[in-house]
């Protein structure tokens, strides 16, 4: 598959080294006067939280999963509609005192609806995971079969693992990647639905690092008579941003988280066409879930607003060229990228040429300061069955850029190289430390 071409941001100059993140990383610092009674009240707790956030600013968090908020959804987030409860949907709750809540609820439906060009959204969900069951919830009965990427080759928990609800109340049937490019094999997609006959097939994962076909999956869907799913809980902020193909024309249902590239709360998000809104709201509640989370709910709103700006739109393509730039560095050192770069804000690396598994090379990485993830890869046996996973969201919402993508890598690979001594580690560490001082993540 090709990738589709973006358009990187304008390279931010020495001047302005936030631009690219937005006006708000120019802010102060989010810690207010509710962080300092916390750290007077409980100084054990409060401790705690203080050397997350020391953490988080000393280090380079390459785990694609995660992102730094703005100071305004960390608000909200803070805010007193945390002491509301709020079951039900604007204008049949089943508690009083909502109607500032409701206002909120709509503003946040009415923003990711106009965002992503969806007929109805659902922003109640608490997580990606509880998106996912609502969907399913909402689409199928237990023990229908449902064709998804299968686990080994980058599909999610909630994509049939037998750990997982998907996969003890569901049939799964996974569809994989070839072998000789990591790319998604849309003939043995279409095979094994006509094989299975699912009723529900799912397009969505958590290390594919390339643009899915959604309209070869609506072809592949449509021929059986099932519904599609998207599940583009990593992609949906690059789609906010114009930096990533939408699944919404195509799918019946998508899913999605609002952290990671949205770079909003932790929570799920529900889009569909306004045919299915009803049996979405009845699978979020009161199926799946209670009370919605309400301060969640005003930080998703906050976190919309954001994202239909054009600095995010310039930060959601600068997030892609930093990507792209981080591969490139990656395979330059002799690693092994996957489907061989990316699309997207993440990629998924093979550390063995170096002989290290996955597990020894983040333990050394951690070690110098740098925070990333590692995950299956397909096809791998023994030390090549598990690589490194990371991505470029947190990063380019400091500032960086291309040239600092680069240098990122050689701090890589020299940790990997001489992590094995404390003195190459302690050299590793320090330059880190010297690269995310002039990145601040919440500069005063």
């Amino acid at each position: 598959m090709s990738a589709t071409p973006v358009t990187p941001a304008p390279r931010r100059d020495a001047a302005a080294p936030h631009a690219v993140a937005g006006e708000w990383h120019r802010s102060r610092p989010p810690w207010g006067d509710g962080f300092e009674a916390l750290l007077r009240q409980d100084p054990e707790l409060g401790g705690l939280l203080l050397g997350e956030a020391e953490r988080q600013a000393d280090g380079l968090q390459l785990i694609a999963a995660e992102n730094f908020t703005s100071p305004a959804v960390l608000a909200a987030l803070g805010s007193p509609l945390a002491n509301k409860y709020a079951e039900g949907y604007p204008g049949a709750r089943h508690h009083g005192g909502c109607e500032l809540v409701d206002l909120t609820e709509r503003i946040a439906t009415d923003r990711a609806k106009a965002l992503f060009g969806a007929e109805h959204a659902n922003v109640q969900p608490h997580s990606g995971s509880a998106a996912v069951l609502a969907a399913y919830v909402a689409l199928l009965r237990p023990g229908d079969t449902v064709l998804a990427m299968g686990l080994p080759h980058g599909g999610h928990l909630t994509h049939g693992s037998p750990a997982n609800f998907s996969g003890r109340w569901f049939d799964f049937v996974g569809y994989g990647v070839r072998r000789d490019t990591g790319l998604i094999d849309y003939d043995d997609v279409r095979a094994l639905a006509r094989e299975h006959r699912p009723k529900a097939v799912v397009c969505g994962s958590i290390s594919y690092s390339r643009h899915p076909d959604y309209a070869a999956f609506r072809d592949i869907a449509d021929e059986l008579g099932a519904y599609l799913i998207a599940d583009a809980a990593h992609p949906i902020g690059l789609i906010a941003g114009g930096a990533a193909p939408s699944p919404v024309p195509y799918a019946d249902v998508v899913c999605a988280t609002t952290h990671k590239v949205l770079r909003g709360p932790r929570g799920g998000l529900i889009l569909c066409n306004a045919e299915l809104a009803g049996r979405v709201d009845r699978a979020v509640f009161p199926f799946t879930q209670g009370g919605a989370q309400m301060h969640t709910v005003a930080a998703k709103a906050v976190a919309f607003g954001e994202a239909a700006t054009p600095a995010f739109t310039a930060y959601a393509h600068q997030v892609v060229a930093n990507a792209r730039a981080l591969a490139a560095a990656l395979a330059a050192e002799g690693l092994t990228v996957t489907t061989g770069g990316t699309d997207t804000h993440m990629m998924t690396v093979d550390v063995s040429r170096l002989a290290l598994d996955a597990a020894t090379a983040r333990g050394r990485l951690a070690a110098a300061g740098i925070t990333l993830d590692t995950c299956g890869l397909p096809y791998g046996v023994g030390p090549t069955a598990h690589g490194l996973r990371l991505g470029t969201a947190a990063v380019t919402t400091q500032g960086m850029g291309e040239a600092e993508m680069v240098r990122i890598v050689r701090l890589m690979a020299t940790a990997l190289r001489e992590g094995v001594t404390e003195q190459g580690l302690r050299g590793v560490r320090s330059e880190v430390r010297e690269l995310v001082s002039s990145f601040p993540v919440y500069p005063a």
